[in-house]
This record gives C-alpha cells, sequence and structure tokens, in this order.
C-alpha cells in the first residue's frame, strides 16, 4: 500500500496531477480545481475517460454532444472522443479525472477537430 498526499502530486494550470506510471499503477488521474471561466481546449484521447464533477458546475462538450453537469454528476467519454469543459458557474469547479492509462496522453484539437499537437507525460 502508498498512500500519497494530494499536495505532494505536481500542481500544472488549474489540477493536481498523478501519473500512474510513477507509482506503478495503471490509471492516472487530475484532480481540478477550476475557476469560473477556466476549462481545458478541445481535445481528445486513445482510451476512456471517467470525470467525476465534486463542486460546481460545467459544461462539456463530448463529440456532438453538449451537457450542464453539476456537483455528483459522472461523465464517460469514450475513447478517441474530442471533448472540453468549462467551469460555467460563479464557483470553483471541482472534478476528478480518471484516465484509463498509465500515463496523459492527450491530442490536442482545433476548434475543427484538426490535431494540433500530441502531448505525453
Amino acid at each position: 500500500m502508498s498512500v500519497i498526499n494530494r499536495d505532494k502530486l505536481p500542481f500544472v494550470g488549474m489540477s493536481h496531477e498523478f501519473v500512474g506510471k510513477k507509482y506503478g499503477v495503471s490509471v492516472s488521474f487530475f484532480m481540478v480545481n477550476a475557476p469560473p471561466g477556466r476549462g481545458p481546449a478541445l481535445h481528445r484521447h486513445n482510451y476512456d475517460e471517467i470525470i467525476i464533477v465534486e463542486e460546481g458546475s460545467a459544461t462539456c462538450l463530448a463529440g456532438d454532444k453538449q451537457h450542464e453537469v453539476k456537483a455528483g454528476d459522472i461523465i464517460i467519454i469514450p475513447a478517441e472522443t474530442p471533448h472540453r469543459f468549462v467551469n460555467s458557474g460563479n464557483s470553483p469547479l471541482r472534478q476528478i479525472d480518471i484516465h484509463a492509462h498509465p500515463t496523459f496522453v492527450t491530442e490536442w484539437l482545433d476548434e475543427n477537430g484538426s490535431p494540433k499537437n500530441l502531448q505525453r507525460s
């Protein structure tokens, strides 16, 4: 068993990052704390992602579907689905973004869904 304090994880942009490979596990996740109006640009992964909204609200776009989500909602994003979210509320958005992969592999897309670059961590 390992115990890791969230504050010991790298904080990048608006989230703490847990890269599973560093700890010998096959899952990675972001612990997001996004201020109003913030969220990642359009992107996709070659694996499934599950988002658990803990606090606040967001507008989530996945493929051609857009939903308003709130605390208690779970969003399932299949592999290869372009997606993004933005905090659409007036308070912080807290969510856990679980990536079914030991590292983060993100393909950033332009607004038309065309690839811009591939990022691995």
